[in-house]
């Protein structure tokens, strides 16, 4: 029986919380953020996954402070920027996407449909899919497309078949959000058992408590791997940490005992076709 082949890993990060978490460890001003970055960079992360917030983490449509981010960040990182189109927010579409308007965005979180959060609804239209990807289109951003239910993949396929989506570009499996796929192997085998083997793929697992799905994911193929306060503060159960880069080292450690290798960001940038 011949060995499995090393592979190279993607980790990434997602640095800011939500209000649920603790406001004395969560990192909010351009400073803050970018410093949690750079270390997570360090420690592993191939790429950051950031909104357009506020200095008090409120989602906006004013660019400065994120672009005030990127600028510490690029004083010290190469890592790679992924933009955001969501948000339970009132925001316009192109409010939305403003983060595309900042060149040093490659890579946008392209969400395929609507879907319950708990008591609230994240709306995503076909219509206002097109409009996201024809703007990552027209900026060069490579989409990741967001999967958050098991009709969501049917219809990345029939937009990337009419055009609307075009290569390079990643999926991502969101799961444990409230109503949406649940946190178990189970749905990474069903999801994974209706993709071609030709696009990378990830995973997100909100409020997760440990590792397990992480490694399930890696097990079946994953290209990609996040960790970070947006999605929980856990990696063990019952143990919290106080710093990304806990996480980011923690999960790096994952990756190499599983036998594989964690990607730098031009190596990532290689997997997802942004460079």
């Amino acid at each position: 029986m011949k060995p499995k082949k090393t592979r190279k890993i993607i980790i990434a990060v997602a640095p800011v919380g939500r209000s649920t978490q603790p406001p004395a460890i969560n990192p909010l001003t351009p400073k803050q953020v970018a410093d949690e970055v750079i270390r997570c960079a360090r420690a592993g992360a191939g790429m950051v996954h950031l909104h357009v917030r506020d200095a008090k983490g409120v989602q906006t449509e004013d660019i400065r402070v994120y672009s005030e981010t990127l600028d510490r960040i690029r004083k010290s990182s190469d890592i790679i920027i992924q933009g955001s189109t969501g948000g339970l927010t009132t925001l316009t579409l192109e409010q939305r996407c403003v983060a595309l308007n900042d060149r040093r965005t490659e890579v946008a979180s392209l969400n395929m449909g609507s879907v319950n959060f708990g008591e609230d609804v994240y709306i995503n239209r076909l219509s206002d899919i097109r409009y996201w990807a024809k703007r990552m289109r027209r900026t060069k951003t490579v989409p990741e497309m967001e999967i958050f239910d098991s009709g969501m993949l049917p219809a990345a396929r029939a937009l990337v078949a009419e055009g609307a989506i075009k290569p390079p570009y990643s999926i991502c499996f969101c799961i444990g959000f409230h109503w949406t796929l649940a946190p178990d192997p189970k749905s990474l085998f069903f999801m994974t058992s209706m993709m071609g083997a030709e696009v990378p793929w990830g995973v997100v697992h909100d409020g997760m408590t440990d590792f397990t799905l992480l490694a399930t994911a890696i097990g079946l193929g994953a290209s990609l791997v996040r960790v970070g306060f947006e999605d929980s503060i856990f990696w063990a159960p019952g143990q919290a940490v106080k710093r990304n880069v806990e996480l980011v080292q923690k999960l790096a450690q994952l990756v190499r005992l599983l036998g594989h290798e964690v990607a730098t960001p031009d190596e990532a940038r290689g997997i997802l076709g942004t460079s």
